[in-house]
């Protein structure tokens, strides 16, 4: 394995930013996730840093990630520290330290290094560990999902301070906060008795949000105000009967995702209707959030309490039929004092007016949030907590009472539950081409409706049934059976489960349950999925609707593959296509490189790749999911997708021509092609042609005394060799690169860069070669926007960014079609190479190599013998074998590294798989191992005692 490119930045770029420690240690910030290589470099003159490949802004902090074998060093802390230059330009220096000798000292006698993190903690069996408020064990999760929140064990409930949340993509964090919006009397719209609950989920700079409202009508515009009071953002809601309002805000700033992550951000909802009103909340971080699984929004009924409601928040504990449940009230309490006050509740359970439960508490004025349990619900009340039919209800006691009510039910959003079910997914891994797909709709009377479909099965359909993960190895647990609604002639089953229990409803909202098709020759599971929520993307995919199955038995030729999806495609009125694939099943290895591509047929209802005239690249994509929209799209692939001949394909680095498949039908009147309605910028670039006009453009370059409009390119007259673009008053030129020409005798146009064959001058002797049936127009290549003859290549012009030099792209005369690919660089023997221009793509050997400080010259004169590794600073003969060093941290001996005739090769110690959940890595000890045995028995024997104390 080469030295990947992060370890050589941080044995060379950094190598005097170790020495600013002295900045660094003023680092109060906690460390922020590694950033993704995918990321889009920012444009010139923007200030930050780059390391690794990657750019940070101003003030981010991050662990460098060395990439494998080395991975994430935990005990390193970079920080892009802003400085100034004399003329007080700003740019960004990276500065690095060592945190491991700010970790606390352990007040336990063993402390133990979790994997994963830089400081020693006591193990959870200790006496003196943390203490929890009991409430909140269901809604942390501490035991099964996720050692790393254990530092939060200490906090009481109503600490609203976060709690990293799993999300089902790789590599994706997501942020999860919570509104309570209640009518607002300082405002000069009428007061509000309607009462909204927003639920955010921020993934990178993206925020979706699901809002349901009570007693008020349908809201017109969201607003979000930052910290001033100022919109930022604001969201048209469009007309519909739901009463949930679905949205995406994409690309927040980033002094708003700082004020959002501190609670400083509040939300605003206002209504069309005659009697206009307003509901506004603050948004919140909440640690229940990551456990509720049912909700309720809690309103008054008397029209002269606006400005009052709240929220609860609900979930079943893991083991007990206990009810916890938390409170979150918003003007209940009317209080002027600077000095909190106690203030008497009554939090009762109600079933059709009759009282179950009934809890009675404080709460102070400044912090009105409560958390209580109720314990051991017997079989009648679950059975109503599974049908909505159970109320909570909230009063204060007092010369003043005040109450707010509200209907208990499975939590809602505008995520989608749905399943895609493979073979590799199966209880025993296999690779059939199958495919499984389900899309589910949970109602809040607690019936569940579902859809599915199954297609490239080896053996008959035996059975359908929706599952619990099982306890035992092969050992089913089924909970529902699809199989008398199973259609085998279509493949599909539709219908409703009306009979969820309470915990069934926990456990689909906590991702918990799985599907299985089981057939003659795999009875206990062919295919295979996990029922899991996707979460809103804003896209116009039809997400209600069954989606589009991806099989290896699709794919032409079949391809028997453990991996299977399923995909939304749409296309709106302005002929743009909104697609979203969700993949499964696939292994690791097959996992590193995904490509999903968009194919029109050449003839309707035949799937052969050699008649395949249209093909365009959706997105590459790491992990199970993808999404986006597809602009530019061509008459004829919108006729295929109208027509249902076309097809979307997954191809990965095992599969590179296609490893599933599905065929798309996505009727469309786009038969103008994304012409038929331009967008604002593009109307500006058909309209904007008088000089007068593209002056007053702020968008327009100003270029050897002319004015060029943004998008377009041009000749320069500096040199006819050379090619311009303006792209928003940066003027952008590159070489042009001439193609290779195979011919005998070229000659050079008057005006042009490139030659050209001279066929009039061919000998006549030489027999002229046999003519291939080309496509008479040569190819039409997007990037450039130009016509190409058949059989020429040239390097993509690609705006904004130029010449890719390290692709290079051929007409393919027979059919039309550009086919673009990769350069191949040579492999090299120098030990350092160079880049003779900074545009090539490719390094070459110098002519005459230097003599590298440390080695004998006896040694370089030995051209024919094995090549020496540099790594770092140091020089290797070839076999020898090392531990790397690395700044800050020293030597890193799970790692070794041997030099293999001049490429330094990398690789981390192996490491057994381990089935415990309780892992330990002892100081100096490359692999993690088992807590010892009886420690693990004792932890399981105290789990429930602390249980069953929080009951009352």
């Amino acid at each position: 394995m080469l030295v990947p490119r992060a370890l050589r930045s941080l044995l060379c770029v950094l190598s005097c930013a170790w020495l600013h420690t002295g900045a660094a240690s003023r680092l109060k910030s906690p460390a922020l996730p590694i950033q993704s290589e995918r990321e889009p470099q920012p444009s010139k003159g923007l200030a930050g840093c780059s390391f690794g490949g990657r750019f940070y802004s101003l003030e981010d902090t991050w662990h460098p990630d060395l990439g494998e074998p080395f991975g994430v060093m935990h005990c390193v802390q970079c920080q892009c520290e802003p400085q100034k230059t004399r003329r007080n330009k700003v740019f960004g220096k990276v500065n690095c330290k060592n945190i491991k000798q700010d970790c606390p000292d352990p007040d336990c006698d063993d402390p133990i290094l979790l994997p994963g993190h830089c400081c020693k903690t006591c193990p959870k069996g200790d006496d003196d560990k943390k203490h929890t408020d009991p409430v909140l064990d269901s809604f942390e999760y501490f035991h099964e999902k996720g050692k790393e929140r254990e530092g939060d064990l200490h906090k009481s409930y109503n600490d609203r301070s976060y709690l990293s949340s799993e999300e089902t993509s790789l590599g994706e964090s997501r942020t999860d906060f919570v509104a309570v919006l209640t009518g607002v009397t300082e405002s000069w719209l009428p007061s509000s008795s309607g009462v909204a609950r927003a639920r955010f989920s921020l993934t990178r700079t993206s925020l979706t949000f699901s809002i349901t409202y009570q007693r008020m009508g349908r809201p017109s515009r969201i607003m979000f105000l930052d910290s001033d009071g100022t919109t930022m953002f604001e969201y048209r809601v469009p007309k519909g009967e739901s009463d949930m309002v679905c949205g995406v805000w994409k690309n927040l700033p980033k002094p708003l995702l700082r004020q959002l992550q501190s609670e400083q951000m509040r939300i605003s909802m206002t209504t069309s209707t005659s009697r206009r009103e307003e509901v506004e909340g603050k948004i919140i971080k909440h640690r229940a959030l990551f456990a509720e699984t049912f909700s309720a929004t809690l309103t008054s009924e008397e029209e002269e309490n606006s400005g009052m409601g709240g929220i609860a928040m609900l979930t079943l504990s893991d083991t007990e039929n206990n009810l916890h449940f938390i409170l979150i009230l918003q003007g209940l309490v009317k209080h002027k004092d600077k000095e909190p006050i106690l203030v008497p509740i009554r939090v009762q359970l109600v079933y059709r007016q009759h009282i179950l439960r009934e809890i009675r508490a404080n709460i102070t004025s400044h912090d009105p949030d409560f958390a209580e349990v109720l314990t051991d619900l017997n079989s009648r009340e679950l059975f109503w907590l599974s049908r909505g039919q159970l109320e909570i209800v909230v009063a204060t006691e007092g010369q003043d009472p005040r109450q707010i009510s509200g209907s208990i039910s499975g939590r809602k959003s505008c995520d989608t539950i749905q399943s895609v079910m493979s073979s590799g997914d199966a209880l025993t891994p296999g690779k059939t081409g199958g495919v499984g797909s389900a899309i589910f709709n949970l109602h809040g009377n607690g019936t569940l409706d579902y859809q599915v479909q199954v297609a490239g099965l080896t053996s008959e359909f035996l059975g359908l049934t929706i599952e619990l993960k099982p306890r035992r190895r092969n050992k089913r647990s089924v909970l529902y059976d699809l199989t008398p609604e199973y259609n085998k002639a279509t493949g599909r089953a539709q219908g409703s489960w009306s009979r969820l229990e309470a915990r069934h409803i926990h456990m689909l909202l906590q991702n918990e349950l799985f599907i299985n098709v089981a057939t003659a020759h795999n009875q206990d599971g062919e295919l295979r999925g996990q029922i899991k929520a996707m979460l809103y993307s804003g896209l116009e995919a039809p997400r209600h609707e069954l989606p589009t199955p991806l099989a290896g038995h699709f794919v032409a030729p079949a391809v028997r593959t453990g991996a299977s999806g399923h995909a939304w495609v749409s296309v709106d009125k302005q002929c743009h296509l909104h697609y979203e694939i969700v993949v499964a099943g696939l292994g690791r290895t097959e996992d590193l490189t995904v490509n999903a591509h968009l194919h029109g047929l050449a003839e309707i209802g035949e799937i052969d790749d050699s008649s395949t005239t249209h093909k365009r690249l959706l997105t590459g994509f790491y992990g199970s999911q993808a999404q986006g929209v597809l602009k530019d799209i061509s008459v004829e692939l919108l006729q295929h997708l109208n027509q249902g001949t076309a097809f979307i394909q997954v191809s990965t680095k095992m599969n590179p021509r296609g490893e599933i498949r599905g065929r798309v039908h996505v009727p469309n009147n786009c038969e103008l092609g994304t012409r038929g309605a331009p967008e604002e910028a593009e109307l500006d670039d058909l309209f904007v042609k008088d000089p007068e006009e593209l002056k007053k453009d702020p968008h327009t370059c100003f270029f050897e005394n002319q004015h060029h409009a943004h998008g377009s390119s041009w000749t320069p007259n500096y040199d006819k060799c050379f090619s311009c673009s303006c792209q928003k008053r940066t003027v952008i030129c590159d070489p042009v690169i001439c193609p290779v020409l195979t011919c005998s005798r070229t000659i050079q146009p008057e005006g042009k860069c490139c030659p050209v064959c001279d066929e009039r001058k061919e000998p006549k002797d030489m027999k002229a070669p046999e003519r291939v049936e080309e496509h008479p127009e040569g190819c039409y290549f997007e990037g450039d926007q130009k016509m190409h003859a058949p059989g020429t290549t040239w390097h993509p012009f690609v705006p904004p960014f130029g010449y890719i030099k390290c692709a290079v792209c051929t007409c393919k005369g027979s059919s039309g079609e550009v086919h673009c690919e990769k350069v191949t660089c040579p492999v090299l023997t120098c030990s350092h190479p160079v880049r003779r221009n900074p545009s090539d793509c490719c390094k070459e050997c110098p002519e005459e190599e230097k003599t590298p400080a440390g080695l004998e010259h006896s040694d370089m004169m030995q051209a024919d013998g094995p090549r020496h590794c540099k790594f770092g600073k140091n020089y290797y003969q070839n076999s020898d074998n090392w531990h790397p060093w690395v700044p800050l941290v020293g030597e890193m001996k799970c790692i070794n590294c041997w030099c293999d005739h001049g490429v330094t090769k990398c690789q981390r110690k192996q490491c057994p798989v381990l089935t415990c959940t309780n892992l330990n890595r002892r100081d100096g000890a490359c692999c993690p191992e088992c807590l010892d045995s009886r420690e693990g028995v004792d932890q399981m024997m105290k789990a429930p005692d602390k249980r069953r104390t929080s009951g009352h």
